[in-house]
């Protein structure tokens, strides 16, 4: 029995134009799936590629469930900011920048066009642990009992999280970095503490 696609390439061939079949995706996922009879490279310039009569089907067929959506570097845990201690060691700063290079590639896996700028599906589904890795990876410090430092929290709106720093130059910085990752941050201020935040929440396009 042949295997089924994996979820990658099924949003590529659930992405498909409806009436010609034709594809987008990156050169791997696409050349993946001509591999499994699902696609044809056109012969002629621009080569696009489409669904083949099988790959037709497979779009037809209901989805089978889906695995468990890979997580980048699976046990490591970003900080957030407000933990008890927090190891900044060399094995510490080599742990995240490894977790954050799986979080590019697990966007170029996994966004229909495979961009790395913005973030993915296991990011909106975990938005306070992916920010918090966007900060601890580009160097900001996480707060620590008696050492000032970003803090990532949930807010009650959909697709937002509250970043909270010291003011100024160090809030301005984590927006630029959240900006660089692919998020939109903006500042507000608590009304009842006047202090102010970033209200940041993923890019889409």
């Amino acid at each position: 029995m042949t295997r089924p696609p994996t979820a990658a390439q099924r949003r590529v061939i659930d992405a498909a134009d409806p009436v010609t079949g034709r594809l987008r995706g990156t050169e791997a996922q696409l050349a993946a799936l001509v591999k499994r009879g699902l696609a044809f490279r056109h012969p002629r310039p621009p080569h696009d590629h489409f669904l083949t009569p099988a790959g037709h089907r497979t779009r037809e067929s209901p989805q089978p469930p889906a695995a468990a959506e890979p997580e980048p570097a699976h046990g490591f845990a970003a900080r957030i900011g407000g933990e008890e201690q927090a190891d900044s060691g060399p094995a510490r700063a080599r742990e995240v920048h490894s977790a954050w290079q799986g979080l590019l590639e697990l966007r170029r896996m996994t966004n229909p066009d495979g961009a790395v700028d913005r973030p993915c599906g296991w990011e909106r589904t975990h938005l306070v642990r992916a920010a918090a890795l966007a900060l601890e990876a580009a160097g900001h410090p996480p707060e620590q009992p008696g050492t000032p430092g970003y803090r990532v929290r949930a807010t009650p709106q959909p697709e937002a999280v509250a970043v909270h720093a010291p003011e100024g130059e160090p809030l301005r910085a984590c927006a630029v970095t959240l900006e660089r990752a692919g998020w939109q941050a903006g500042e507000y201020t608590e009304p009842r503490t006047r202090t102010r935040y970033l209200l940041a929440s993923p890019r889409r396009v």
